[in-house]
């Protein structure tokens, strides 16, 4: 078990055979990541934002443009995929179909000529780990995804790599079956304290696997920290947005003062929420951000609410859940309740905001405006 450091990490194709050059043709640009011995660290990102050509040049199979790729104290930019002491384990499962669930596990160790009964005591090992100890006589072709999935995992760690790199290894199964799935790896990963680079576009698997999180967006890191860290404190507004289910509320506001108190407004709306004070500092009369602020900080007020009546524009029943939907000027903001009522469009509720909530974005690059200390 290892480490891994990335430095200033850049990876560019050669797009030269292109009628249009791309300006910004980086798939990957200046990352730099610390991923401690024994830490699970989630490349998260949407698709073809460079999370799994990320995991490619740690795997060996890219060549880097330029910075360096260190697992544990070795420099790895030269060695071939076969010495950096990996395990990887793709999306798609790429079982050996002539071979049954124990030949595919064994295999890499029989082509490296490990004895037979090494190869048998390390297979016997990690089946019950996998739970397909009940499986190692069965081809392939009869197993379902979720065991496919099993089988290739077990292939990776096997081989006892200092470093487990997996992408988007539950992306081909069903809801079901990928929650079954993140338990089964939430708990393999905790027995086997293996360093884990784990490549998702799905959130919520970041979120429930990961000690840390790296969110990418086109080509460059956005943030790096715990789940809490990145949900509770968004370095910026796409972060904030990227992060939690259903996202961040972002609206454009201009901030009032009203006899020395400040409120953000929103256009064409009655809706006005006072600012924290903390923001004090970098507000002012006229001054123009976005805000943003989630769901479940968005509340149903009772009788006696001072909160601004709203029409409801949507209503959806998840059964532990109610999502309503209320329009703010020419957005839909979202809020959460447990409130059993049902209600319809058309009703109308006093909204409130938990103030101290709010987060502020810089209405141009989106980035997080914070308070002065």
């Amino acid at each position: 078990m290892a480490g891994l450091t990335l430095n200033h990490l850049y990876k560019r194709y050669d797009n030269s055979g292109k009628k249009k050059k791309i300006k910004n043709d980086f798939a990957v640009k200046d990352l730099n990541l610390v991923c401690e011995q024994g830490e699970f660290v989630a490349l998260l990102g949407p698709s073809g934002c460079g999370k799994t050509t990320t995991l490619r040049m740690i795997a060996g199979l890219e060549e880097i443009t330029d910075g360096e790729i260190f697992i544990g104290d070795r420099l790895v930019n030269k060695l071939h995929p076969k010495d950096r002491n990996i395990g990887l384990a793709f999306e798609d499962y790429a079982m050996y179909p002539p071979l049954n669930v124990y030949g595919n596990v064994a295999f890499n160790m029989r082509a490296k000529g490990v004895p037979k009964e090494e190869i048998d005591r390390k297979v016997r090992e990690i089946a019950p780990l996998m739970q397909i100890d009940d499986l190692l006589d069965k081809m392939p072709v009869k197993l379902s995804g979720g065991q496919k999935q099993r089988v290739n995992i077990a292939r990776a760690i096997i081989r006892e790599p200092e470093l487990l790199l997996m992408d988007e290894p539950l992306s081909h199964l069903d809801g079901k079956a990928r929650q079954a799935m993140r338990t089964e790896i939430k708990r393999l990963i905790n027995k086997i304290k293996c360093t884990t680079v784990y490549v998702t576009h799905d959130q919520l698997e970041a979120m429930s696997l990961a000690d840390k999180i790296a969110i990418i967006n086109f080509g460059v890191l956005q943030q790096f920290g715990t789940p809490t860290e990145v949900y509770d404190d968004p370095a910026n507004e796409f972060v904030a947005s990227f992060i939690g289910e259903p996202p961040m509320n972002i609206l454009e506001t201009t901030i009032i003062n009203k006899d020395g108190t400040f409120f953000f407004t929103f256009e064409d709306s009655n809706l006005q929420i006072a600012v924290p004070k903390r923001y004090y500092s970098v507000v002012s009369d006229g001054f123009r951000c976005k805000m943003g602020v989630r769901p479940m900080d968005v509340l149903i007020g009772g009788p006696d609410s001072q909160g601004t009546s709203e029409e409801i524009a949507t209503f959806e029943n998840l059964g532990d859940e109610r999502r309503i939907g209320v329009r703010v000027g020419d957005v839909l903001m979202m809020l959460i309740t447990e409130d059993e009522k049902r209600y319809k469009r058309g009703d109308v509720i006093k909204l409130e905001v938990r103030e101290e909530k709010t987060h502020l974005f810089d209405i141009e690059t989106g980035d997080r405006i914070r308070e002065k200390n």
